[in-house]
């Protein structure tokens, strides 16, 4: 007896259901792989857009405070901001602040709300500036204004 055509379709029809099984497991995992990615990407685009905030001084006119000069940051984002030199980073023409020359009179800005940055008069010179504050998200703000 001879192995019969039947035989051997049933054994390519086992073969053709295992490679198709294995082939589908890829792709599933392939799809997950790409979902989770997104989903991920997503979160950070939303973070992002929740990061938002304006420095809302008059440029020609900045207060000062003992020996600190005063800029108001406006949270204009939809969640709260936190406020600390570790999240934020100061620069003025550039150069960069360092820490202990500013400080904020809040550790955190509810949305719509203002906080205080108190910065050291050593920092800046007068005439023309720019200030850039770089906050969380890498979100950021550039000011002009004149001492």
């Amino acid at each position: 007896m001879g192995f019969s055509l039947t035989g051997t379709h049933v054994i390519f029809f086992i073969a053709s259901v295992i490679i198709a099984s294995a082939v589908s497991g890829v792709i599933i995992a392939v799809i997950t792989d790409v979902t989770n990615s997104l989903s991920e990407r997503g979160e950070r685009v939303q973070e992002q857009l929740d990061t938002e905030f304006k420095i809302i001084n008059d440029p020609e006119n900045i207060p000062t405070s003992g020996s600190y000069y005063l800029f108001y940051l406006k949270n204009i984002g939809g969640s709260e901001l936190s406020t600390s030199n570790v999240t934020f980073n100061l620069f003025i023409n550039g150069d960069i602040i360092a820490t202990a020359n500013y400080n904020f009179s809040e550790s955190s800005v509810k949305k719509d709300e203002v906080t205080t940055i108190y910065i050291s008069n050593s920092e800046i010179s007068t005439g023309d500036q720019t200030l850039r504050v770089v906050g969380p998200q890498a979100i950021e703000d550039k000011f002009s204004f004149t001492i």
